[in-house]
């Protein structure tokens, strides 16, 4: 009877032992999620994928039921897209920092961000494409600088009508160029310049070289 008892005891510890183990074994896979996309296996928690309750990886581990969701035989969730682009979606649900390759088309990434519906990503994405396009056009820009030939008279209003994006840059007194009774009428270059698009040839349709107009800037600050 003792050693029945005893028997009886010692299996029941390890019953409970094997139990609460496996318990715990579960417990720490539940955790864990294994999704693959585009062929490629990506393992993360379920916590990370529910940054964004609102997104489409939060409602695939919560098992949505209005999601069709498939598994490969390894018991991955099985996503038909590129997993190229889903490493940076991916490190911005673990951290919340957008960190993209090089060699990685924002326009590519954006389009992941909305099919996975993850709010906050999309806005950075846009914000980063917006503010490439504006050095972008930025670095298509050009100095165009043209020299207008005047007489002294003809200043103040050729100065106040300046448009179009034309600006005085500096005023070069050439000489007298006539004398009208006693005095002396003075001859000035006028120089202006505007920012205009570089075309795609190099070319900005402009006819006066821009040298010439630094190079009279030269001359002018010598005078």
């Amino acid at each position: 009877m003792l050693d029945m008892d005893h028997s009886g005891s010692e299996n029941g510890i390890s019953d409970n032992g094997a139990s609460n183990d496996n318990h715990r074994s579960r417990g720490h896979w539940e955790k864990w999620v294994a999704l693959n996309v585009g062929g490629t296996t990506f393992r993360t928690t379920r916590q990370t994928l529910g940054r964004d309750p609102c997104s489409f990886l939060f409602r695939l581990c919560q098992g949505d039921p209005d999601l069709d969701s498939d598994k490969d035989e390894k018991g991955a969730y099985l996503i038909d897209r590129d997993a190229t682009y889903f490493g940076p979606v991916l490190n911005f649900l673990r951290h919340g920092k957008l960190v993209m390759e090089k060699n990685l088309a924002e326009e590519g990434l954006l389009e992941e961000a909305e099919f996975y519906n993850i709010k906050e990503l999309i806005h950075l994405v846009k914000e980063r494409i917006a503010e490439r396009d504006r050095k972008h056009d930025k670095s298509l820009m050009k100095r165009v600088y043209r020299v207008l030939q005047c007489h002294e008279d003809e200043l103040t209003q050729m100065i106040s009508t300046l448009s179009d994006g034309w600006k005085f840059e500096q005023l070069i007194n050439v000489g007298s160029s006539y004398t009208y009774g006693s005095d002396d009428h003075a001859e000035f270059l006028c120089v202006v310049s505007r920012s205009t698009p570089v075309r795609v040839d190099g070319r900005d349709g402009q006819t006066e070289p821009t040298d010439r107009g630094k190079v009279l800037q030269q001359r002018g600050s010598r005078m």
